[in-house]
């Protein structure tokens, strides 16, 4: 029986799980039996690989597997030398050091869809 993969551009402000309160990706996704491989926050956007391959699900999201993922950052304000280095080395969070990261600075891409809210009045949003 062959797999079934979904990729879904999760919109701003959609929890990453199908059910809950508030906008879930069943508000989006009507397939029996899928789930995401890995997750975005609810305030972030972006790519979710979903699927009913529970090996493929594992070998995606498994971090023993260490599969780079990349990500597009916006933020409020001018981001410092300092705080890139700080990601290239680690960040210090409660709960440990996170691993450290390839981070650099980029102009925005033109193939970037429009942001709705966009970052400048997401400042407001916790």
């Amino acid at each position: 029986m062959a797999s079934t993969v979904v990729l879904f551009n999760k919109p701003f402000g959609v929890l990453c799980q199908f059910s809950g309160e508030g906008k879930t990706l069943s508000d989006y996704i009507d397939i029996k039996d899928i789930y995401p491989a890995g997750r975005l926050d609810k305030d972030s956007e972006g790519l979710v690989i979903l699927t009913d391959d529970g090996k493929l699900q594992h070998k995606i999201s498994h971090p023993k597997f260490d599969k780079e993922k990349t990500y597009i950052v916006q933020v409020e304000g001018d981001i410092t030398d300092d705080a890139i280095t700080q990601l290239c080395s680690g960040v210090q969070l409660k709960d440990g050091l996170t691993k450290s990261a390839k981070a650099k600075i980029i102009s925005e891409p033109d193939w970037l869809w429009e942001r709705n809210p966009p970052i400048r009045v997401r400042q407001n949003i916790p």
